[in-house]
């Protein structure tokens, strides 16, 4: 972790002052707490069940201006990210996270908001999203039309975090030794060294996937769920953080494949950027002569930083009635007449997983029902199959989810 600390200013209505969370040392969060059903934190949890209705927004992206000047990356005191891929599950990791862990996780959380928001400019649901697949270690697949600023979403995100990126451009005879690499055998050592390809970087934009066939789309299977590559029986790690940001364009479908269920699956959310408003427009053509607005960012935590604040976001409460809110959604997809297959498994967990780091990123230790009404048509939607009839009838996954969530209500109290 790097030296150069930058605390950051407290959320708006944080009334936990006086937490001092500005120091990189293992002691600089070690007000842990596990919580349990009854502590006091949970009072607040029944007062928000209590009112199921009401929507909780989400938080604006700060006015605040963080101090970009310095040119080193800054670190933003995190936790130190000790859980590497493969290690057991230690005692930490079963801790419930604790107030103070969630308010910095929100303070970094709306600093990295506010940094990718420089880049793309007026789409702040859209960035909260992509930095919830990244804390939540999924991947995100954007529908989008050419020119919405797919690509500045991921450079912005890659710089923000201290990443490496890289753009993969899918077309029909794209191989997947394109995506993964290959193995060359080199006449002056004799032996055979493995060119790492493009799918090794922090941050990969895979834009129009739906281009390149079946075979290469396969290629991304075993990285995307997990984050490693398998060549001539050798298995190389992608690391850590990992994230794949796939495109397609919905409006022109002439020679393209259409992702199977099996692959759509594996995307943690999928949503849209969609054309900016007039004033971001404007602002836009003011900045015309920067071509790359990305390159004025600043790094504002190091890859091992975001690992770290995942875990923290891992290990947010959800009490066991929202877990059965999360069972009865997906229970409903099953059961609507206009789903062929609703949502698996996998997608429940997906989506508890993103509930908790929505929590976390407004300053929570602890997931509400809102959390999960806020999340399931992005999480959910594209993972439900939608029966013929009713797809000619212009019916959507997304019409079907939303339906669910009408018709499920959501608990209002602990049992």
């Amino acid at each position: 972790m790097r030296d150069g600390n930058v605390p950051l200013p407290p959320l708006p209505g944080d009334e936990r002052a006086g937490v001092d969370l500005t120091h990189t040392s293992g002691d600089a969060l070690s007000a842990r707490s596990s919580i349990s059903p009854d502590s006091a934190a949970y009072g607040s949890l029944d007062s928000a069940m209590s009112h199921p209705a009401a929507q909780v927004p989400a938080p604006a992206a700060s006015s605040t201006q963080h101090d970009l000047s310095s040119a080193a990356p800054a670190s933003l005191a995190l936790p130190d990210a000790t859980a590497q891929a493969g290690t057991s599950v230690t005692a930490q990791d079963q801790r419930v996270a604790s107030a103070a862990e969630a308010t910095q996780f929100a303070r970094v959380f709306n600093a990295l908001v506010d940094n990718v928001a420089q880049a793309v400019l007026g789409k702040t649901p859209a960035i909260r999203l992509a930095l919830t697949a990244l804390f939540t270690e999924g991947h995100l697949l954007l529908e989008d039309a050419p020119g919405t600023g797919k690509t500045s979403l991921a450079k912005a995100i890659a710089a923000s975090i201290d990443g490496t990126h890289s753009r993969i451009q899918f077309t029909p005879d794209l191989l997947p030794s394109d995506v993964t690499g290959v193995t060359i055998y080199d006449q002056k050592t004799s032996s055979f060294d493995f060119h790492r390809g493009p799918v090794f970087a922090s941050i990969v934009l895979a834009d129009e996937i739906n281009r390149a066939s079946p075979k290469t789309q396969s290629a991304l299977l075993e990285v995307m769920e997990e984050s490693a590559v398998t060549v001539d029986g050798v298995t190389y790690p992608a690391g850590r953080p990992f994230m794949v940001i796939a495109t397609q364009n919905p409006i022109e479908q002439a020679g393209t494949y259409r992702l199977p269920e099996a692959q759509l699956d594996r995307f943690l959310i999928k949503t849209s950027i969609g054309h900016p408003d007039r004033e971001s427009v404007v602002e836009i053509l003011a900045g015309a002569a920067q071509r790359d607005r990305t390159k004025g960012l600043q790094p504002l935590v190091t890859s091992r930083d975001v690992v770290g604040l995942a875990s923290v976001a891992a290990r947010v409460y959800m009490d066991p009635v929202i877990a059965d809110y999360v069972a009865r959604i997906a229970e409903g997809t099953h059961e609507h007449e206009s789903a062929r297959v609703g949502v698996s498994v996998r997608g429940s967990l997906a989506l508890a997983r993103c509930a908790k780091v929505w929590a976390a990123a407004q300053g929570r230790n602890f997931v509400i029902p809102d959390d999960v009404k806020s999340l399931a048509p992005h999480v959910l939607s594209h993972r439900v199959v939608v029966d013929v009839d009713a797809e000619f009838n212009g019916v959507t996954g997304r019409d079907v989810v939303e339906s669910v969530l009408v018709q499920v209500p959501p608990p209002t109290s602990k049992k």
